[in-house]
Order: C-alpha cells, then structure tokens, then sequence
C-alpha cells in the first residue's frame, strides 16, 4: 500500500531528546512516513552511539537527522518547515480534533519533564495531546507518541475511501 504523499512537508522536531532508543525509534518511524527528523540540542546522548544506530537499526542511515544547536536556533526556522503543533501531555487541543494542514511541524519536548514551560506559554495555543483515559498514566513514551502523530497525520492525508 503507498500512502498519500508526506514526504518533506511533514517534520518531527525532538527538543533536547535524553534517551538514544527513543530517538532511534522515532527515526525509523519517520523514515516509514516521509517525515524528516530534527533533533535540537544539547542531545542526551552522542548521535555516534552504537545504541542509536541499533534502534533505527540498519536504517539509521537513510533517516538523515537535521541537528540543530537550540531551541532558539530551530524556533527562527519554524515557518519555513511549517505550521508548528507542540506536543504536551497535560493540556491542548486533542490530537483527533486537529485538522493538520499539508505542510506540519510535531515538537516534543524532554522524556523527562516535556517542553520547557516557556516553549509551552510562547505558543499555547499550539499545544496539542494525546489522550489517555487512565489517571494513573502521566504520559505515553516519546516514541509512541510520535509514531500516534506521525500515523494520524497518514490518517488525515489518506485518500477518501469510498463507502
């Protein structure tokens, strides 16, 4: 089956990632969908890692990470990629009530702690989660949740099918 046309309109944007399986996991993932992965520093580990490479296994080289030096670095650089939507597990528009335009910039922050608050209020009204029903679940790892947008995106852009 060949989805509808992703290829570079589509970004995931990794701030400050601190766990090389998670990055490689959604390496891959953004190689099965036509996305382009970014990841901005400081990274949590070193891009050489053998760890890094495993989790993306023999795929890492196709993925291509753009790296960026900072936030600030990226944050400039934002409308040329896209229309930017920041991911946060605690508040936001629901991801199924998005409509996501053709040309789309994912953002996660830190496993540990997420998007910086100052990330989050400069852009609150981009915020966007995924919901989890259960109270006792803070959040969902970084890269399920990245392969949740990446995939509703794929929903979003397949073409109508008839009934």
């Amino acid at each position: 089956m060949n989805p509808a046309p992703t290829a570079p309109d589509t970004h995931l944007v990794l701030v400050e990632p601190e766990i090389h399986w998670n990055a490689g996991n959604a390496g891959r993932t953004c190689l099965a969908v036509g996305a382009q992965l970014h990841l901005v520093g400081p990274l949590g580990f070193s891009l050489d890692e053998r760890q890094v490479r495993r989790a993306g296994l023999d795929y890492w080289e196709h993925v291509r990470p753009r790296v960026w030096p900072s936030f600030a670095s990226i944050e400039a650089q934002l409308s040329d990629l896209g229309e930017p939507f920041f991911f946060c597990a605690q508040e936001g528009k629901v991801l199924w009530e998005v409509r996501f335009p053709e040309r789309v910039v994912f953002l996660f922050g830190r496993e540990s702690v997420g998007l910086a608050p100052e990330i989050r209020a400069r852009h609150h009204g981009r915020l966007v989660q995924i919901p989890i029903l259960d109270e006792r679940v803070r959040s969902l790892n970084l890269s399920t949740s990245v392969a949740l947008a990446l995939y509703e995106v794929l929903r979003q852009r397949r073409p109508s099918v008839p009934r």
